[in-house]
């Protein structure tokens, strides 16, 4: 018999209690507009409505939370492309911290500036030649911080989960779900929530085509790297899938599939267009996958986790106009 994995859905739900005050309970829209396109009632989970503009507070702030006293005293460290360094800085604003993060140079403009404006000391690398795993750990180590990485951890893993937790208090049983996967903590906590209430409910991911690295390890058993890809769903580009997120995708996922930018850049006008949302790429991946039918067949119920709308309107307009 395969080991238990190191979350469940008592952690999950522990997870909603810590939470509860501190972050949002977000909206979950339902369009007939959207039912029509793709064949089948979707519910949108919009964590774009979340506090940092993304899903990432949830599992930055229950991570922080569960710290000792001294540890919460030496501060915090973080390495992300946004949106876990704004939620890790604004955790450590909450919980009376400080936060080092180090960010790629090429971040979007807005979320190196919300970082910095929930009082976050920065510092850069270049993604494209840098280790941020390996940078991450010896920035800690030399400011005797804590570290609070994006995904790979179980405390983050349960609190990424209390979104889909969330959506399924409202909407009851949804015969599968779609989650944006880049390093795999959204997906692990989701499909542990789902399969731990529904277990007959089919989880999907969805990943950027140029970041396929989570639908080639699916389809090998195993982890597999990939160059690190350029693609506009910045938070989506990683190379290689969580060791410890891999498990859960490998145990409890039903399948991955890939979207185009130019299939994102439709689906986030398509969002602010009919749903009156702003949806950063990453986080319209889910619902480019439903739009352009990569997710198919559908069952008559599905849910789509939105995952964040963190991008200054320069970059929006950029992005979905013609």
């Amino acid at each position: 018999m395969p080991s238990a994995l190191p979350v469940s859905l008592d952690d999950i739900r522990d997870a909603a209690a810590r939470l509860r005050g501190v972050a949002h309970r977000t909206p979950v829209l339902h369009s007939r507009t959207l039912d029509a396109l793709v064949g089948a009632e979707t519910y949108l989970k919009c964590e774009n409505f979340q506090r940092v503009g993304a899903f990432k507070f949830r599992g930055a702030y229950h991570a922080a939370s569960r710290l000792t006293p001294a540890e919460l005293a030496g501060g915090l460290a973080a390495y992300s492309s946004g949106n876990h360094a704004q939620a890790v800085a604004l955790a450590a604003r909450e919980l009376g911290t400080r936060a080092v993060i180090l960010m790629p140079e090429d971040t979007p403009r807005a979320k190196l500036a919300a970082t910095a404006g929930y009082g976050a000391e920065i510092v850069t690398y270049d993604r494209y030649t840098g280790d941020r795993v390996a940078l991450g750990a010896a920035l800690a180590a030399e400011r005797g911080l804590t570290l609070i990485p994006p995904y790979d951890h179980p405390h983050v893993i349960a609190g990424q989960g209390t979104a889909t937790l969330e959506l399924l208090e409202e909407t009851g049983e949804l015969g599968a779900l779609v989650v944006p996967v880049g390093g795999g903590g959204l997906i692990s906590g989701s499909a542990t929530a789902a399969k731990g209430l529904y277990p007959g409910i089919a989880v999907f991911g969805v990943e950027p085509e140029a970041g396929d690295d989570t639908r080639r390890s699916f389809e090998a058993g195993r982890r597999v790297a990939v160059p690190v890809p350029r693609t506009i769903a910045d938070g989506l580009a990683g190379d290689t899938p969580g060791e410890l997120t891999f498990e859960f995708t490998r145990r409890l996922v039903d399948g991955i599939a890939l979207v185009g930018d130019e299939e994102i850049r439709a689906a986030m006008r398509f969002a602010f267009e009919r749903l009156k949302i702003v949806v950063e790429p990453s986080g319209a991946v889910g619902l480019a996958a439903l739009l352009s039918g990569r997710v198919a067949p559908l069952p008559p119920r599905v849910g789509v986790l939105v995952s964040g709308g963190n991008t200054d309107a320069g970059r929006f307009a950029e992005l979905i106009g013609e």
